[in-house]
């Protein structure tokens, strides 16, 4: 089967290259998906980078890639409540990812039912977004009726991210190009901050959650627009001691990780706050409650762009360059 190749890390980035490699064998808790479509996205040009070993380290050659829709080929003697022939999506493991190919192995745990009327495309932009927003919401601790502020939220995190929060009853502010308004509006965002014309950090104050995808540059002024004792949550800052405990990593790296996110510890102790950095896990439960979530309220998947997997290189290097209005797409089996 024909494949998206990462064969090292270069911190410069690197082309993929595409090669044939072997059908992957399914275990007794696995099922075989042939991919229809796969999700380009940051986190991909940061295991290119090599920017996320620490958290999990990759042996080479790497299968790329960390979402997918397809449909069941083959099941495992262990599986239970899917069938052959079923329309599934996941987040692949973190140890074992490999979307970018004709088909993948993956374990049962990982994966959901499609809600019948997302599209493969659509389907593809939602497991490893709703999930990071799910978890996300998680860590903030936030209940019905307080107020989120979702830094950047124009891009593919953003158009997951606004409509689950709204659907837990949670107020959305967001800000980015004036040029995005009417579609993050859309979405359900109930203030959008133009970032040319307004200052989010002088319009805002003791909002109950903060959700950054800026990272370090912008995380003293989303502390400062956040209550006493609230929770913040990074997509982009860097791990911390909690991350580590959480993740259940060994005692070398938990300790290496509170050395590292000691400013950002700092930063929030100053007002009683809280630090999150968050590296979306996969989660079958997860992924089920926000197939049951999109099947009641119908909420909208945005799709940007989709290539084919040839094109893969050019799909990471759009994914790079930012401004997406969703999700970028690999089109594998057509």
């Amino acid at each position: 089967m024909k494949a998206a190749i990462l064969d090292k890390y270069d911190k410069h980035g690197r082309d993929l290259t595409i090669a044939e490699v072997p059908m992957p064998e399914i275990k007794a808790d696995e099922v075989l998906v042939k991919v229809h479509t796969a999700g380009v996205n940051p986190l991909d040009n940061m295991i290119v980078r090599g920017e996320v070993k620490l958290i999990v380290p990759y042996a080479m050659p790497l299968v790329m890639g960390n979402e997918f829709c397809g449909t069941i080929e083959e099941m495992g003697s262990e599986v239970s409540g899917f069938s052959v022939g079923q329309r599934v999506y996941g987040r692949l493991p973190l140890s074992h990812i490999g979307a970018f190919a004709e088909y993948v192995a993956v374990s049962s745990d990982a994966i959901a039912k499609v809600p019948d009327y997302l599209s493969d495309e659509e389907a593809t932009a939602v497991p490893l977004t709703a999930l990071t927003a799910l978890q996300a919401l998680e860590l903030l601790q936030v209940k019905t009726g307080d107020t989120v502020f979702i830094s950047g939220g124009t891009g593919s995190f953003g158009a997951m991210a606004i409509p689950v929060a709204k659907s837990r009853g949670l107020k959305v502010i967001t800000n980015g190009s004036a040029s995005q308004r009417d579609r993050v509006i859309g979405l359900g965002a109930d203030r959008f901050i133009d970032y040319k014309s307004e200052d989010y950090s002088k319009a805002l104050h003791d909002v109950d959650g903060v959700i950054d995808t800026l990272g370090e540059r912008e995380l003293p002024k989303e502390f400062g627009i956040l209550k006493r004792s609230g929770h913040l949550v990074s997509l982009r800052g860097m791990p911390n001691g909690e991350f580590a405990k959480r993740m259940d990593m060994p005692l070398w790296k938990r300790m290496l990780f509170k050395f590292a996110g000691m400013k950002y510890d700092r930063m929030a102790a100053r007002c009683q706050q809280h630090y999150h950095f968050i590296f979306v896990h996969e989660d079958c439960e997860g992924l089920q409650q926000v197939s049951r979530l999109f099947d009641e309220k119908r909420i909208p998947a945005s799709v940007d762009e989709v290539f084919g997997l040839e094109d893969v290189n050019q799909a990471l290097k759009k994914v790079a360059s930012g401004g997406s209005k969703g999700k970028t797409v690999l089109k594998i089996n057509r």
